[in-house]
């Protein structure tokens, strides 16, 4: 089950072409892969195997930080903390979950959403006294 995860999210992302691309943000040595997509472009199995809630009104978020200064840039675990908010300031306290896969560290939080929804997260991580910043992004989510 290596990078399941990872191979099914970037498939899918793939597949949906330019709609929900992954987004990188370099920071010093690290770079941050962060993506937001609906929970249903998942597969029911992928989903079981990592609890997480298949639903036209739930959304996903996937990050995972790479220290670039070290051999072969491995995935480092960190600290992550977030809110997610929409238009109307309805805040959300985002719970990450730590997936790993062989090498492959993946932090995952899911989201409510509404049809035609924008949202903005804020996410802080940090990685002892290497790392420490606040990830912002926005997303629009669409129910299937």
């Amino acid at each position: 089950m290596i990078r399941t995860l990872f191979c099914a999210l970037a498939l899918t992302l793939l597949s949906m072409g330019n709609a929900a691309a992954e987004q990188k943000q370099s920071v010093g040595t690290f770079d941050i892969h962060y993506v937001a997509l609906g929970s249903t472009f998942i597969t029911p199995s992928i989903a079981k195997t990592y609890g997480i809630k298949r639903s036209s009104y739930t959304g996903l978020i996937n990050i995972s930080v790479l220290d670039t200064s070290a051999e072969g840039n491995p995935a480092i675990p960190v600290e992550i903390s977030g809110i997610a908010n929409n238009l109307l300031d309805a805040r959300v306290e985002l719970t990450f979950k730590e997936i790993r896969e062989g090498e492959a560290i993946y932090y995952i939080a899911e989201v409510p959403y509404r049809d035609d929804q924008e949202i903005n997260f804020q996410i802080a991580i940090k990685y002892g006294n290497k790392l420490n910043t606040q990830l912002k992004f926005k997303q629009k989510f669409y129910v299937d």
